[in-house]
């Protein structure tokens, strides 16, 4: 609603659903009809389209992962293969929003974590095929921005908290126990009052991936301590990273 109010006649705005393959469809001839020239194809496609959510592996549903694995994961692979023919006859670009998460792990956030990996495979695998059509595929791994895109909020966590304790089986229940169910709901709680303010960051590294004549594979806007950790965990030993933070 907000970008239709600009009115700008360089902007065409289409809602989409990134889990519906009739609507990338017509998203796709929605596209084809509006390219001043759809034999030299379309420029870019920004995959950024997300959700997030937490819990332990045994308080988490399938039902969960399914959910969060269709957005952030099949969501980028359905509108990217849609929209390739035209990406490839521009020799354009493809951008997707992974995560530092697509990078590394963390206790209570397995169903976002494992989406983004797959985010980060499918760009490896598509960047090394692309590379004959002259295609640039570039990932964009935001550290914490969880203030400046209220993807979690103190009201999501109450909301999600209560579901995952309802609906966890009697056994995990008993196990685990109250206590140390809501200490890590504490941690979600003040994690939603963490990170980074404004997104400027994330925004020149797409505007960077789209423009330049050379795009990095990946970008990591992010705090000093979240890239010095993302480091740590993914080149040295487990056992290193593991006693460093957890």
């Amino acid at each position: 609603m907000e970008l239709e109010e600009m009115q700008s006649d360089r902007m065409k705005v289409l809602q989409l659903d990134v889990c519906s393959e009739e609507q990338v469809n017509r998203a796709v001839e929605y596209v084809n009809t509006h390219l001043d020239d759809s034999q030299r194809g379309l420029w870019a496609v920004l995959n950024n389209a997300g959700v997030s959510t937490f819990g332990e592996v045994e308080f988490t549903t399938m039902e969960t992962y399914r959910q969060v694995s269709e957005v952030n994961l099949w969501g980028v692979i359905r509108v990217t293969k849609a929209l390739l023919p035209l990406i490839r006859r521009a020799k354009g670009r493809v951008v997707n929003l992974a995560s530092m998460y697509g990078r590394m792990g963390n206790a209570l956030r397995s169903p976002y974590c494992v989406s983004k990996y797959g985010v980060e495979a499918f760009s490896d695998c598509l960047r090394y095929e692309m590379k004959a059509w002259g295609v640039k595929v570039s990932v964009i791994e935001p550290g914490n921005f969880i203030v400046a895109t209220g993807i979690l909020t103190r009201d999501i966590v109450a909301t999600t908290a209560d579901k995952l304790w309802r609906e966890a089986p009697p056994g995990v229940q008993e196990d685990y126990g109250h206590a140390h169910f809501d200490k890590q709901m504490a941690l979600m709680r003040s994690y939603c009052s963490s990170g980074q303010k404004d997104v400027q960051p994330v925004l020149d590294d797409i505007t960077d991936a789209i423009t330049s004549r050379r795009p990095f594979t990946r970008y990591n806007p992010m705090e000093p301590h979240w890239w010095i950790r993302m480091q740590v965990m993914t080149h040295l030993p487990a056992a290193i990273s593991d006693r460093l933070y957890f």
